[in-house]
């Protein structure tokens, strides 16, 4: 029997979800996006979990979507495959509970580079590289490509990247502020299982909660952002990771935050 094409495995409060189909560069299939969607779905409802690292396994992180899966094959609907599978993978993704890490250790294309973009952080193999595959195929960037691309490099790259579909080598995603960091490709791993371990350790439900008010400022004129910071401060004020931080500080000792 064939190994699953999505791994999952635990490492202390760290979950890490493999994809594993190395052999067509771990892209997405209708199977792929079930195994993937309930990976995610059980690292969220396990409390044990803090943190999720979602890597590739071979030589590529995740090539975008398999055109030669059975979903893609014949006068496809591309905007039911986009409802029906990336819909709830980004969406998923950019509501965790903890803080999600991509590990790209090789090509993130189209789909794939997207949906590591999805992650709170990225961080990157120098040999890594990603690409806005879409137009070589006539389609726009999907899996929220559209609405992540200008606000993370601004719209003059975002239209540049997604109309020429140029690779971005790792290194110069990370000057034009695309991903969080870039590593020798050795030191992968380890750097990335190191951020999990550390973002694990702190309280992650304002960590979850950091992400969702700066995604939700990003409309928002400058009072009315002050208004969703004070109304989240209410409410992370009451519990408990707040009265164990200022109790640390104060005792001079390190925090045990357990809230999520």
């Amino acid at each position: 029997m064939s190994e699953a094409s999505v791994l999952s495995a635990t490492e202390g409060q760290v979950r890490v979800i493999t994809l594993n189909r190395p052999a067509a560069l771990n892209s997405f299939t209708a199977e792929m996006h079930g195994l993937l969607l309930a990976a995610l779905n059980a690292a969220a409802d396990d409390r044990a979990v803090r943190a999720v690292l979602v890597t590739g396994s071979g030589r590529g992180f995740c090539a975008g979507q398999d055109l030669g899966d059975p979903a893609m094959v014949g006068k496809v609907d591309v905007g039911a495959v986009i409802e029906r599978f990336y819909r709830p993978l980004a969406t998923r993704v950019r509501t965790m509970p903890v803080p999600v890490i991509a590990a790209v250790n090789g090509v993130a294309a189209g789909a794939g580079a997207n949906f590591a973009l999805c992650c709170d952080m990225v961080v990157a193999a120098r040999s890594a590289s990603f690409i806005q595959a879409f137009s070589k195929i006539g389609l726009v960037p999907d899996c929220g490509g559209t609405w992540l691309l200008p606000r993370l490099v601004g719209r003059a790259r975002a239209l540049g990247l997604a109309m020429t579909a140029d690779k971005l080598p790792a290194e110069e995603a990370v000057r034009i502020g695309l991903i969080w960091q870039c590593v020798d490709d050795a030191a992968l791993s380890d750097t990335a299982m190191a951020l999990a371990r550390r973002l694990a350790a702190m309280p992650v439900k304002a960590l979850a909660e950091t992400r969702r008010i700066i995604d939700a400022a990003m409309p928002l004129d400058f009072a009315t952002a002050i208004t969703l910071e004070a109304d989240t401060q209410r409410e992370l004020g009451r519990q408990g990771d707040f009265a164990e931080g200022v109790a640390a500080f104060f005792a001079k000792r390190p925090p045990q935050f357990k809230d999520r």
